[in-house]
């Protein structure tokens, strides 16, 4: 068995560097098919870091009247955090609410002029609620109109809940999310059936070639798995040596294109998304090559064995 095994895997090493041009070849296939798996990973990478972006733009914020008292509102505070919808909930008092208003128009003299003049502030304390997912932001808004509290004089203690504002933006963004998800898996599935289509024909070419050796095998009385083998074991040198050109090529063009993505996707760096999940990327990238060159190899020799 060992001997075997030692006899097909020199005989794949052989038929790998005999055959160069059809090695290179199908090196460079799959170097475009591991290439496009890769391009996807960012690319999900890329829409997942700008949709987070803008979930965190997106939150429910509830104004209070002036009148209301902090008590009361910290008590809805609590109640809102206990909802299975709600990530978070801060609460931003009537002093820094002043606050970040004059720092917000610092520049405007007008306005801080006719601030000053009223003599008191008018601005209440707030709210600001995040949900799990923008989809469950009607629910948490729906909870706090049939919760609204009381104040002393008996009038709802909410000035205004601008959720019904931003619902056109929220229900977007929720179907940009599950648009993208769907069209993104489809994509990915379309790319990498294609791509296994050209590493399989390209293979194929190869063992063309040797197609009278093989003929010649089989009439002295190899097995399949003996005439079989030395095919895997070239197309796992193919899918290897694909790979890492396809991962040494990845480092320089992450390089370049991480300060553009950065200016064009607020957060996503690619140079440092690749180098932070360099492992993971490696492994997909590694067990894609070797896979896909194995079958293919496997697949395309079943003809010729026949």
């Amino acid at each position: 068995m060992f001997v075997h095994i030692k006899r097909i895997i020199r005989s794949g090493f052989f038929n790998f560097f005999r055959n160069g041009f059809v090695s290179f070849s199908s090196i460079l296939v799959m170097l475009v098919t591991l290439f496009v798996i890769g391009s996807v990973i960012f690319s999900g990478a890329v829409l997942n870091s700008t949709l987070e972006t803008l979930k965190d733009k997106v939150d429910i914020r509830v104004t209070f009247v002036t009148t209301a008292e902090e008590e009361q509102i910290l008590d809805l505070k609590e109640k809102i955090e206990a909802l299975p919808e709600v990530e978070n909930v801060s609460y931003t008092s009537r002093e820094e609410a002043l606050i970040i208003f004059k720092e917000r128009h610092g520049d405007d003299q007008l306005i801080l002029q006719a601030l000053e003049e009223l003599g008191d502030n008018p601005l209440g304390s707030s709210l600001n609620i995040k949900a799990k997912e923008p989809s469950q932001y009607e629910s948490v808004a729906n909870f706090l109109q049939n919760k609204e509290p009381l104040g002393s004089s008996g009038v709802s203690i909410i000035d205004k809940i601008n959720f019904f504002q931003n619902k056109t933006a929220i229900d977007k963004l929720s179907n940009i999310i599950d648009s993208s998800e769907k069209l993104g898996f489809i994509i990915t599935i379309v790319l990498v059936i294609m791509s296994v289509l050209i590493t399989f024909n390209t293979i194929r070419l190869a063992i063309y070639i040797s197609r009278d050796e093989i003929s010649v095998m089989k009439l002295v009385g190899a097995d399949s798995s003996y005439i079989r083998g030395p095919f895997v074991v070239s197309g796992i040198l193919y899918g290897l040596f694909a790979a890492i050109l396809t991962l040494l090529i990845f480092l320089p063009t992450t390089l370049w294109l991480g300060d553009i993505a950065k200016r064009f996707f607020v957060s996503f760096n690619a140079f440092d998304y690749y180098m932070s999940n360099f492992l993971e990327i490696f492994a997909i990238i590694i067990v894609s090559g070797v896979a896909i060159g194995a079958i293919s190899s496997y697949l395309a020799s079943r003809r010729y064995l026949k």
